[in-house]
């Protein structure tokens, strides 16, 4: 009987002994953590942009800074095996260069093609960018196609005031207003799914 109260002791401390002594060591050794406003721009009502770095995302600053937004957007995009999913680092850097929610990028190319499963071929363009009729912008890759898009967003919507979905899409995708702002409602929901 008294073996069998050790080794029930044993299985319930050690285990509550290790948890304590990792979560004691990765606190003391870890830098705290610290998101601050890039600016006070809001993106929809309940969304503010942060950004919580300014040195280009890695696996190591991640972890450092406590930044998972490249990871959420990773996660996001391989659970719907996206072919952007190799550039969710890059999705963060180029929101955070054009200070905009990193999320907004990932849910237009949701909206527009199911995240490039619906693009012209060879195009590269998965925010359905100057998309319209017999026309189609192309971009050589995927990077060009972010920066454009994240550029064009920031300077041709955000700067006028168009920075909440409902307002990016009066001028993006004006047949929406028609549908009910179907657009907007779909961006919101794919924003919503990468909190």
């Amino acid at each position: 009987m008294r073996s069998l109260t050790w080794l029930s002791l044993f299985f319930i401390g050690a285990p509550a002994l290790l948890f304590y002594s990792v979560s004691t060591l990765v606190s003391s050794t870890l830098p705290p953590i610290s998101a601050s406003p890039v600016s006070p721009e809001v993106l929809g009502s309940n969304i503010t942009i942060f950004s919580n770095s300014v040195q280009p995302p890695s696996l190591t600053n991640l972890l450092l800074t406590g930044d998972a937004r490249t990871l959420i957007i990773a996660s996001y995009l391989s659970r719907h095996r996206s072919v952007l999913e190799p550039y969710a680092a890059q999705i963060v850097a180029v929101s955070d260069k054009y200070l905009l929610d990193y999320r907004l990028l990932v849910a237009i190319a949701q909206q527009e093609s199911n995240l490039c499963k619906k693009i012209p071929v060879g195009s590269h363009n998965c925010w359905g960018f100057g998309i319209y009729g017999d026309n189609v912008i192309r971009f050589t890759s995927y990077p060009e196609a972010l920066e454009t898009v994240a550029k064009t967003l920031k300077n041709k919507y955000v700067n006028y005031g168009l920075d909440t979905p409902e307002k990016i899409m009066v001028k993006y995708t004006p047949p929406s207003l028609e549908k009910d702002g179907a657009w907007a409602k779909g961006i919101n929901q794919f924003l919503s799914e990468l909190e």
